[in-house]
């Protein structure tokens, strides 16, 4: 199961899952509302969040860390840096210790992702979520709070993956055989943001807050509310 089905009014949506839900964390979340979509970009507050897991497929792979940080259009506050490391259910796989180079010993004695989730909800309740391919972040989180909380979880997101798709596939590249790639390094190049380690979950999570600012500064109206921009 993934969240097929966004909401055309957040507000609304978060209103009414807050009365409905039984998980006093997901309540806490949802009544927490989604305050930044009606206001200016410039004004909105943020999380850029990234997860790494085991596979792609959200129904059978499983979250294994999450980073995250809060930040503005104008500076990142890694003090307010978070990492998690999670035990999966069953053994990593030789292809993901490769992307991610997160070992077996390292989530040894890891804990179980159900363990810290109500502390996820709490760092990003109120804010609205950075993610650089939203194909991930959002399905595996909602697939954990299912399993978890027997209750779904869904939030608004900006997606600078998406973002970036917009402004460069456009129809005449394919004059030159391909589109630019969108992979989150490849995306920074292009704005001549420095060079960090990938798949680092936390490391990731300031690279997408970059990223973002550096589109919001070359591309974005500031004074637009988030909402304009595909949550």
């Amino acid at each position: 199961m993934t969240p097929k089905n966004v909401p055309e009014n957040w507000q609304e949506a978060y209103a009414r899952m807050a009365q409905e839900c039984q998980s006093p964390a997901l309540r806490r979340f949802y009544e927490a509302g989604v305050p930044g979509l009606d206001k200016p970009l410039a004004e909105t507050p943020l999380v850029s969040l990234d997860i790494e897991t085991t596979g792609l497929d959200p129904s059978k792979d499983d979250v294994i860390s999450i980073g995250l940080v809060d930040f503005n259009l104008e500076l990142i506050r890694l003090s307010s840096a978070r990492y998690w490391l999670a035990k999966p259910h069953g053994p990593l796989t030789s292809e993901s210790v490769t992307i991610h180079e997160i070992t077996h010993s390292e989530i040894q004695d890891a804990p179980r992702l159900s363990s810290f989730l109500d502390e996820v909800l709490d760092a990003i309740a109120g804010k609205i979520v950075v993610v650089h391919c939203a194909a991930i972040e959002r399905p595996f989180l909602f697939e954990a709070a299912l399993e978890h909380y027997g209750e779904p979880l869904m939030f608004p997101v900006l997606d600078t993956m998406g973002i970036e798709a917009s402004i460069t596939h456009k129809p005449w590249w394919q004059r030159f055989g391909r589109q630019p790639s969108l992979r989150l390094d490849a995306c920074r190049q292009r704005y001549n943001l420095p060079r960090y380690r990938a798949h680092q979950a936390l490391m990731d999570a300031v690279s997408c807050a970059e990223l973002f600012q550096a589109q919001a500064s070359h591309h974005l109206n500031k004074e637009h509310p988030t909402s304009y921009y595909d949550c």
